[in-house]
């Protein structure tokens, strides 16, 4: 079987959906199908020669919105060469395109939405919400309307998407999402971090890890992290990610107002071993995001036994809480506040089953084995006969 993945860049440092299509991508080809992307990104791009998928790069595209001519031509040329398409990500030229050529040809497609029908845009962003309304009835609502499927990664997704645009059809299919299973000699990946951060050795850390902007709630950790400071000497806050907006500045300045910069580390973009040695050099990792349609990084820290301190607006806060393997509170200063308060006060032992909790619940619901069968299902279900 041969799956097309259209999404607007493939680039590692974007952050957003890549991590998720390639890791999939991986699994998919143990089980004997082959993933090539297409993508609105420069071919002449550097990180292109480190991915290890087929990149059709058809880029340099125009603006944000990334409008590209070559796409359709592309896709009219190639798409029936593939036995199932998916879209990943709504609002930028690709999801448009896909549409405009297998509308026409009546080749099945799936989208995934990946959190962009969260209503929180519309309501933090309401200039930017009126502009899409503007060409929502003739563009994505159209993207949505015609897929074979649209997926969300979980229930809460699933129904908040319902709330962004009055004008809104869709099929839609929860599926599983997940990562790959964290490598397994932890503790000397969690040893090369500390080496790399020597700062860190001998302190207490937490973890966050994504990309520094306004939604991952980067402020509010920074002023709850102040508020707890005295109450553990030794805790020390890694921020990781690449600062995609110019906001470092402005929060670096924040944590020396607040007097914790010598605590905070802004140690950028991390990959490979690295990242994962940062996971196993912390003790719990914190995301007070205002808006996470899943969290591959929340997943990832569940793998590595890491219990998260989430806010409520992670969709899948429901099965972290009930599953005990992390706290959870809203995504207000106080509410972070109290989840760095709360984990503070846990007594060791306490800890320690969190931590086995998480594992559990990794295994049970969002390893990338999961995901693959669930979107195979998805593809077997929808995908039609190639014809000659």
């Amino acid at each position: 079987m041969k799956i097309l993945q259209v999404i607007h860049s493939a680039d590692p440092a974007r952050g957003g959906p890549i991590e998720g299509v390639r890791n999939v991508a991986h699994r998919m080809a143990e089980l004997g199908c082959e993933t090539e992307l297409v993508t609105l990104d420069d071919p002449a791009s550097s990180w292109l020669g480190q991915l290890t998928q087929k990149v059709h790069a058809l880029g340099p595209s125009r603006g944000n919105y990334g409008l590209n001519g070559r796409m359709v031509s592309w896709l009219d040329q190639h798409a029936r060469g593939y036995d199932f398409v998916i879209v990943n990500g709504l609002w930028q030229y690709h999801s448009f395109a896909t549409w405009r050529v297998l509308a026409r040809t009546g080749q099945p497609y799936a989208v995934f939405t990946h959190g962009m029908l969260d209503p929180w845009f519309k309501r933090t962003y309401p200039l930017k919400h009126f502009k899409k309304w503007l060409y929502w009835p003739w563009a994505e609502y159209r993207v949505l309307r015609d897929a074979a499927a649209v997926l969300f990664t979980c229930e809460d997704e699933r129904l908040l998407a319902r709330e962004s645009f009055r004008l809104y059809k869709a099929r839609e299919q929860v599926v599983s999402f997940g990562t790959r299973t964290p490598p397994a000699d932890g503790a000397a990946l969690a040893v090369r971090f500390l080496d790399a951060h020597p700062a860190l050795w001998g302190n207490r850390v937490l973890l966050f890890l994504g990309r520094i902007q306004e939604k991952k709630g980067c402020d509010l950790l920074i002023d709850a992290f102040a508020d707890v400071a005295e109450q553990a000497l030794d805790l020390h806050l890694v921020m990781a990610g690449p600062d995609q907006t110019g906001w470092m500045a402005a929060l670096r300045a924040q944590a020396a107002l607040r007097g914790v910069d010598h605590r905070v580390h802004w140690v950028g973009m991390l990959q490979g071993d690295e990242k994962w040695g940062a996971f196993h050099a912390a003790e719990a990792f914190v995301l007070p995001s205002h808006q996470e349609n899943f969290g591959i990084a929340v997943a990832e820290a569940l793998g590595c036994g890491l219990p998260v301190l989430i806010s409520d607006k992670v969709n899948i806060w429901r099965e972290v809480q009930d599953a005990g393997a992390g706290l959870v509170a809203e995504d207000t200063v106080d509410g972070t506040r109290a989840l760095l308060e709360r984990w503070l006060a846990l007594h060791p032992a306490d800890r320690q089953r969190m931590s086995l909790a998480a594992s559990r619940l990794f295994k049970k619901s969002f390893t990338v084995e999961a995901m693959a069968d669930s979107l195979l299902q998805v593809i077997r279900q929808h995908a039609r006969e190639k014809q000659p």
